[in-house]
């Protein structure tokens, strides 16, 4: 069907088009055509050949089981522009596999509910502020007028100084004296429900691969506990200030030892890993252990 109607087109171009149109239109037509001149007759003939493409080809022209493939000459050698990836559009990633030598180890996929949300700053704005104030110790303490030394006598009589009436030397006015209306000790925790502290965890790690910044590995083993295995690893990687390593189970001794005299690299478990942390750090490396847990996590029912 594909080689039949190629070879009408051909030999209808082949011609000119007002010979098309004649070849085209049946002698009932033939006045109509006549009468067509100038801007008309060139859009008669445009006309005429898309009616011709709509009447000979229903469908793309691809081969057919019993012909060949289209000719390697005849095919574009340029490379086709594709548009970015659309971010929060909930969509499975496929993210290649590595370890500390860059060696591959394959490709995992990584959900969309949880690596591909919009990213809302209000949401990460209320989760961030919510982890720094569940954190203050809170043991500011002032001593009140109750609680200070000092005697509790009158300092002077009454009347008859000249001076200011007082009745005690504890009082805030004075040297020494208590703190009005000080600080206690409480906490600074408020109540941030538990869907907008997940949704905020989702969207820090949905920024980080949106950025190209979440690597994943197969384990986050090391041959020894020498710094220089991280610091070389470290000094490969392009555009990283500070490094975030995240496992899935507890912290292997060799990593930890490896990794404690570098400020700009930093462990968790992956039960540890928080909003906080993420956008402390520009680049987050995580296990598959680390991130089928977290995946676990973020996909186990909220308990109220």
């Amino acid at each position: 069907m594909a080689a039949l109607i190629s070879k009408r087109l051909l030999r209808c171009s082949s011609g000119s088009l007002p010979s098309l149109g004649r070849s085209y239109f049946n002698s009932p037509n033939a006045d109509v055509y006549s009468r067509l001149s100038g801007e008309r007759l060139l859009s008669a003939n445009c006309s005429l050949v898309r009616s011709m493409i709509r009447q000979f080809s229903t469908s793309v022209l691809t081969p057919g089981p019993d012909e060949g493939a289209f000719p390697s000459d005849l095919l574009s050698k340029n490379t086709l522009a594709t548009s970015e990836r659309t971010i929060g559009l909930c969509q499975d990633l496929l993210i290649p596999v590595t370890n500390f030598h860059n060696e591959d180890k394959g490709f995992m996929v990584l959900p969309g509910d949880v690596f591909d949300l919009p990213i809302r700053k209000d949401i990460i704005h209320r989760v961030v502020r919510w982890q720094l104030a569940k954190r203050q110790q809170g043991t500011h303490s002032t001593k009140t007028i109750s609680e200070v030394s000092g005697t509790g006598r009158k300092p002077w009589n009454q009347k008859g100084t000249g001076r200011a009436r007082h009745g005690t030397l504890r009082g805030p006015q004075f040297r020494g004296g208590a703190t009005m209306h000080g600080p206690k000790p409480r906490s600074h925790a408020f109540k941030v429900n538990k869907k907008v502290r997940r949704l905020g965890l989702k969207i820090a790690l949905s920024a980080r691969a949106a950025e190209g910044k979440l690597l994943v590995f197969e384990d986050l083993e090391v041959p020894t506990h020498k710094t220089k295995n991280i610091v070389n690893y470290y000094n490969q990687m392009e555009k990283t200030k500070k490094l975030l390593l995240v496992d899935g189970g507890p912290i292997d001794e060799k990593l930890k030892l490896s990794t404690q005299n570098l400020h700009y690299v930093n462990i968790l478990p992956s039960i540890g890993l928080n909003v906080y942390s993420i956008l402390l750090h520009d680049t987050l490396v995580m296990s598959r252990a680390a991130v089928t847990r977290i995946v676990e996590r973020m996909h186990t029912p909220i308990n109220r």
